[in-house]
Formats: C-alpha cells, structure tokens, sequence
C-alpha cells in the first residue's frame, strides 16, 4: 500500500511541474480564468501552462486598443521581420482589461514562442515569463512528430502550398482551443488513438489528474459521422439547463456536449444542432447585448456570425435520418439549424476576445491594405468607418444635419 501511493505520488510529480521560461517550446491556444491566470497551450512539449497574472489591475477605467500593423510591431518586438513570426491567440486580462498575444519567432516546431502583452496605451511589451509565478500539467496520449497528414487536391493535383500542409505533424492539432470552467481547463485536440477527436478536462490548481473524451459528431456537411477531426473553437454555457459545451469544427457544424457526460475513456456522442456553412472557424466568444446571451463565431473563410443562445435551448438535433445522401455546399442548404446571423465586419475575423461589456478586442486583416491590426470595435457594429465611404461621409451631408437640428 505504502509503495502504491509512493508511486501514485511519483506519477504527479512528473505530470505537474513548477516551470521557468526554458520549459516553455510554444505557446498557442491561450484562455484566462475570470481571476487572471492565463493558461497557454505547448504543443511541443505536450503541456497546459498556468501563468498566475491575478495581481494585474486595470490602469485607467476607459480605454480602446488600438495597434494597426501588429504582426510588423509584433516582428519588431522580437527584433525579427514579419514573414519570421507568427500571431497564434490573443486573449483579454479579465481585470486589467489589456491584450496578450502568443506568438512565435521563426516557424515550425522550432520556432521560439514569447508572450505579447498590449497596455492601455495600445504599446507593445515582451512578458518575462521567468518572473511571473507558473505551473505546468503534462498531457497524455499526444500524437509523436512522425504521425502527417494526407495530401489532398481542390479538385486536381496539390498545389504547393496542399503538399506543405500534409507535412505538418498530427501533433499541431493536439491542442486546438482551451477554456476555463468552474475550477476546471477544458482542452479540445486529438490523442495518438484511432478515434482521436478528443476533450480533455483537468483540475485547477493541477494536481496531475485528467480526464480525456472521444467525441463522435455528425458532420451535415460531410454527410458523415466523424471521430477524427477536432474541435476547433468553442464557449460553455448553460443550454437546456445545463452546463454544455458549444462547440465548432471544420466546414462547420455546430454542437452540444454536456459537460457532464466527459468522463475518463468515454465515448461522447455531440448533439449536432446546425452547421453554419463551409469554412474553419477560428473564434467562440460569449457575450450579452440588449440582455440577450449571444455567441460571436468568426471563421478563415466567411463573415462573423451573431448566434442568439436562446436558439440553442430545445433545438433539434440532426442526425443522417434528416438529408438526403451527399456532402452539402453552401449554394445548397446551407447553414443549417438556429446559427444566427452574418454581421458586417470589413476585413477578415482573425482573432476576438470580449473587451468590455460593450466591445470587442479583434485582430483582422484589413481588405485594402493587406495589413494585420488590432483594432477595437463596438458588439453592436462590429467595424472600422476606413473601409466605407457613405452619405454621411460628405461635408454636405453634416451641414444639412447640423442645419435641420437648429430649426
């Protein structure tokens, strides 16, 4: 017995660590917990790192950020050129209110991560990650870097860029977004198993438990029931009930999972309530606007969605029984089920996190000029006015106005 906790406790100690910036190899997927401790994913460690930043307070009370050309400051920063970095998440400090952005310098499994953080100011600062209190929690049954992918051709031979993807190693989607939940992180990826489509679910503050999940969906669009492909973003809210997962994958059905059906070696099976249309989502944040619980979902390949909660609660869950045979394009049915509606936002949704009540935090890439910014835009109009030349743009337009108010 004596010997059996010996090692129980042994089989802790490597799996939850104190660490310091050398054990850090990437920072990725990035999620805070309503007190200020970020946890940041390391795909190539295989690792959920804790950085305790609680004691950070909000330096003046209104404030936007604004950072045009990010990915040039960014590079600069790290004393590189953009094309040698890369932004991977940005999340908002809960308290303070200010932006931190995980990025790399260089590219591949070797490249060196850094922790970005943007004040109030809208300036760019380095975080030294060796004096900010840190714990680390191993996780279990990664991919190894020899496990690639397929090349596969849009509809004819793959293209240089097609054959670049197949090389990435399984492991980059072992972690795929990360959330924190009453005293719990919550990590969508993929495992080394067959049936890799995964969740796992780990105690804070760790203590070397954790609790992995296969999850099964039905794919609308696909006209298939999937195990593979992760999770790529998704929220926890309370649905008929309940605390569920809301959670989004690839080309891009829209699903429930109760939290408390993940459990150690379960099988889960997602309620599939919709699919908003071909395309990778990127960003799931919960919001409220007019005293309504909203979901705001952004995507590589599509304007961003407003998708109401209330929506979700007693919807119908689709199944292969409700289509015809055949994969779904969006000139056909799509979307699908209670998905809300497209918002104007000009540019492309890269990243978003709440701001404040009343705004977002975005990083999108602007449509004229190609340049990557931070901007802050309003929940109730999502956008930037340089990008729209309107009536009310004209000089005219402003006197006849300002003429009609004084009569």
């Amino acid at each position: 017995m004596i010997f059996k906790t010996l090692f129980s406790a042994l089989i802790i100690m490597f799996s939850i660590s104190f660490i310091n910036a050398q054990q850090i190899k990437s920072l990725s997927e990035m999620a805070f917990s309503p007190e200020g401790v970020l946890f940041a994913g390391d795909k190539v460690s295989g690792a959920i790192h804790a950085f305790d930043l609680s004691s950070e307070t909000r330096s003046t009370e209104k404030f936007e950020i604004n950072a045009y050309n990010i990915d040039a400051q960014v590079a600069a920063v790290l004393g590189t050129a953009p094309a040698n970095s890369k932004i991977n998440d940005m999340v908002v400090h809960p308290k303070s209110g200010e932006v931190y952005i995980s990025v790399t310098r260089g590219h591949g499994l070797d490249a060196i991560p850094a922790l970005i953080k943007v004040d109030a100011n809208s300036q760019l600062q380095v975080v030294d990650l060796s004096k900010i209190q840190s714990t680390s929690q191993t996780l279990n049954k990664l991919p190894d870097g020899s496990q690639k992918f397929v090349a596969r051709g849009t509809m004819a031979p793959p293209t240089i860029k097609e054959l670049e993807k197949a090389k990435l190693p399984m492991r980059t989607l072992s972690i795929m977004d990360i959330q924190y939940h009453k005293g719990e992180v919550f990590v969508a990826g993929i495992t080394n198993e067959n049936f890799c489509s995964a969740l796992r679910r780990m105690p804070y503050p760790f203590n070397g438990k954790e609790s992995i999940s296969n999850i099964e969906m039905f794919h609308i669009a696909h006209d298939e029931y999937e195990t593979r492909a992760p999770i790529r973003s998704f929220v926890i809210k309370n649905i008929d009930g309940k605390d569920q997962m809301v959670a989004a994958y690839t080309c891009s059905p829209l699903v429930l999972i109760p939290i408390d059906e993940l459990k150690a070696g379960a099988k889960v099976k997602a309620r599939t309530l919709g699919d908003m249309g071909n395309g990778q989502p990127i960003e799931m944040v919960a919001f409220s606007m007019q005293g309504n619980d909203m979901i705001f979902a952004t995507s590589n390949s599509r304007t961003p969605r407003i998708i109401p909660l209330a929506g979700l609660n007693n919807a119908k869950v689709y199944t292969r029984d409700d289509f015809e045979r055949g994969g779904k394009l969006d000139m056909g049915i799509l979307p699908v089920g209670p998905m809300g509606k497209p918002v104007m936002f000009t540019g492309s949704a890269l990243h978003v996190d709440l701001l404040n009540p009343m705004q977002f935090a975005t990083i999108r890439r602007d449509p004229e000029t190609g340049s990557m910014d931070l901007e802050t835009v309003s929940i109730f109009f999502p956008n930037k006015l340089n990008n729209v030349m309107a009536e009310m743009d004209f000089p005219q337009y402003v006197k006849e106005h300002k003429d009609d108010k004084k009569k």
